[in-house]
């Protein structure tokens, strides 16, 4: 089964979809099958990974109101394990129309379920609020990846969040563990950025990822190209630094036996065998 991860912020801007989309990325790059879901109305994740606004007519909208089966609406990339569900202005109306409708919170673990076996991982990227769409992301997860961009007022936001957190799992999701919270847009030259690292460090440990996203220009530029940066510019530092993240993570999956290999086999129509 599929390790299932939400990345997550109710804050805007602090790299939550260049996050997604980089992760997804590199974890296809190393032979995993991986499904990325946009679950933002902006839709960014979709663009940044290369899918281009008005090539598709259905997304993941159709699967969470409307139940139409997933793997009926996932796209392939440019990578040949890396699916997206892409986004579309269509998911803006989910917040209003799930409201009334039954179980709302488990729409997207339902939709999820009937593809999760073919996939190592699922890469799930939450809108900046704690609406009934993060909501759907942090149920069907098993897993939450929080950035934080190193500013002060990016903490404040961290103990709403697992404020959240503590409540999905009581009510909605009681496996649904913490996967890390990511250093963002980390500037070695000022002393906040390493103010900030400190004090998360200090108040978190271990649930602080040793890898850390630096502030880098062309991490900036690649989703204007519609390319994960390990496509637009696999030399640089921020290619670098979202490899080291997989590996954190593909690392402490396997000591935690998940049951996810340290690569996948790729079968005859050049896809990952699970």
């Amino acid at each position: 089964m599929a390790k299932v991860v939400a990345v997550a912020n109710q804050k805007g801007g602090v790299g939550k979809t260049t996050t997604a989309v980089n992760l997804a990325a590199v974890l296809a790059k190393r032979g995993f099958c991986v499904l990325l879901v946009d679950a933002d109305p902006q839709g960014n994740a979709t663009s940044g990974i290369g899918v281009q606004r008005g090539s598709f007519r259905k997304g993941l909208y159709h699967a969470i109101v409307l139940d139409e089966p997933l793997s009926s609406l996932t796209l392939r990339t440019e990578f040949p394990s890396l699916d997206v569900v892409p986004a579309n202005r269509d998911l803006a109306g989910a917040e209003v129309e799930l409201v009334d409708m039954e179980r709302r919170e488990f729409r997207l673990r339902e939709a999820l379920s009937a593809v999760e076996a073919d996939y190592h991982f699922i890469i799930i990227d939450c809108p900046p609020s704690l609406g009934l769409l993060t909501l759907n992301g942090l149920t069907a997860a098993k897993s939450l990846l929080v950035p934080i961009q190193c500013e002060y007022y990016a903490l404040e936001g961290v103990t709403e969040l697992f404020d959240t957190l503590a409540r999905i799992r009581r009510i909605h999701n009681p496996s649904l563990s913490v996967e890390g919270l990511l250093l963002t847009m980390y500037d070695e030259r000022t002393n906040l950025s390493a103010a900030v690292a400190k004090d998360l460090r200090d108040f978190y440990g271990q649930q602080v990822f040793k890898t850390v996203i630096p502030r880098n220009v062309r991490l900036a530029e690649a989703p204007s190209y519609g390319k994960p940066i390990i496509a637009y510019d696999p030399q640089s530092k921020g290619a670098d630094a979202y490899t080291q993240l997989a590996k954190e993570i593909v690392d402490e999956s396997q000591s935690a036996g998940s049951g996810i290999g340290s690569a996948a086999v790729l079968g005859p129509n050049g896809r990952p065998t699970t």
